[in-house]
């Protein structure tokens, strides 16, 4: 793994730690820039990153593109130049090309895609502008995937994220897999895709990292996972319950107070199914079957707004901006252990308690701790 570890290290990857991309709004610059800065990587998600900007209901695509460069910007203002910089880009969203354009213009490190095979991602990221690396759920999925990129367009990915069962918001797995426990766990997955890797790594002669999320809490499930053959880890939640997240207090809040028995198995209008909080819209939902969407910002490829159950953008907005009772909550399964808020700082120091301590900028000693 030298060869490996040193090919990360040399672009400023100084901690095996991915925090994952979370929409909308709950990862932006704010949380990605404070990870960069402890040395690990930070995930701004795209996934209708402009919700802020005045004229996002009027004109969506324009407001999300031009709110992309600025949490760029801002992220690489707040790491100070350490780590990596990464976006999250769904495929499933009509602005993934676009994004994707806007972020490698602005020079992200890397660019981490899912929900759905990033198939034509090469196309889109010159190669030796950014990393690519693609989020799978299965051996299977990835050797689809690298297959294609290899024959079509004779590249690879530079480092692959497996999402396991336990992950939060959409899953590529079957809902009732999950539901009922049948979904191969992380540590079977692990060796699934591991194989996969290997030929590609042959083929490319060199290492492609593998970072395995879903379920990754403490400092002994990352060694867990490492043992099973992963590079690094992949982490979400938790991060939610940081100071530098960027979502409302009330959003924080509100999921600090839930426990592993307010989670459920939903069905997304991405065409996934996804684990989330039973909110008050999820009941609602229930018992109405359907919430007709008030307006439409044109976030997803597949979306009918006159026939979708609810319009998923919408229940993101009013989640990061606290509203409980329309606001859709994804969560990953260990949620109850989401417990307080602390910097980020505080976590990675905890979870890599061998590394060199994290710098904390003069001054801000006191406005760090809980």
């Amino acid at each position: 793994m030298n060869q490996l570890k040193n090919c990360l290290e040399n672009r400023g990857l100084e901690i095996p730690l991915i925090q994952g991309g979370m929409g909308v709004g709950v990862s932006l610059s704010g949380l990605a820039g404070a990870v960069a800065k402890t040395g690990a990587m930070g995930c701004i998600s795209t996934a209708d990153c402009g919700y802020r900007e005045e004229d996002f209901r009027r004109s969506p695509e324009e407001a999300n593109l031009r709110a992309l460069r600025k949490e760029i910007r801002r992220a690489r203002e707040l790491s100070e130049g350490r780590g990596l910089l990464s976006i999250n880009a769904m495929v499933a969203t009509r602005q993934w090309e676009d994004a994707i354009k806007v972020a490698v213009e602005e020079g992200i490190d890397a660019v981490i895609s899912g929900a759905g095979l990033p198939l034509s991602l090469p196309e889109l990221v010159p190669e030796g502008k950014a990393l690519i690396a693609p989020i799978v759920s299965s051996g299977r999925a990835a050797k689809v995937l690298l297959k294609t990129w290899s024959q079509k367009y004779q590249r690879t990915a530079d480092f692959v994220v497996l999402e396991g069962p336990l992950a939060g918001g959409h899953l590529g797995f079957k809902a009732i897999e999950v539901e009922e426990g049948k979904a191969k766990s992380l540590e079977e997955l692990i060796p699934e895709v591991l194989t996969v890797l290997q030929s590609f790594e042959e083929e490319f002669g060199r290492k492609i990292p593998l970072f395995a999320a879903g379920g990754i809490w403490t400092g002994e499930d990352i060694v867990r996972v490492q043992e099973a053959g992963a590079y690094g880890v992949q982490m979400a939640t938790r991060f939610i319950g940081t100071e530098e997240c960027d979502a409302s207090t009330a959003y924080k809040e509100y999921l600090i107070s839930k426990t592993a028995n307010d989670l459920a198995i939903i069905h997304s209008p991405v065409g996934m199914p996804g684990r989330a909080v039973k909110s008050p819209m999820l009941e609602k939902l229930g018992e109405t079957g359907r919430i007709p969407p008030k307006h439409c910002s044109r976030c997803i490829h597949s979306c009918d707004p006159g026939s979708v159950k609810y319009c998923i953008t919408h229940a993101l907005i009013s989640a990061v901006e606290g509203n409980v009772e329309e606001g859709l909550f994804f969560s990953g399964a260990n949620l109850e252990k989401l417990r307080e808020i602390v910097s980020v700082r505080e976590i990675v120091e905890e979870l890599f308690p061998g590394k060199e301590k994290i710098p904390v900028p003069e001054g801000t000693e006191d406005i760090l701790k809980v």
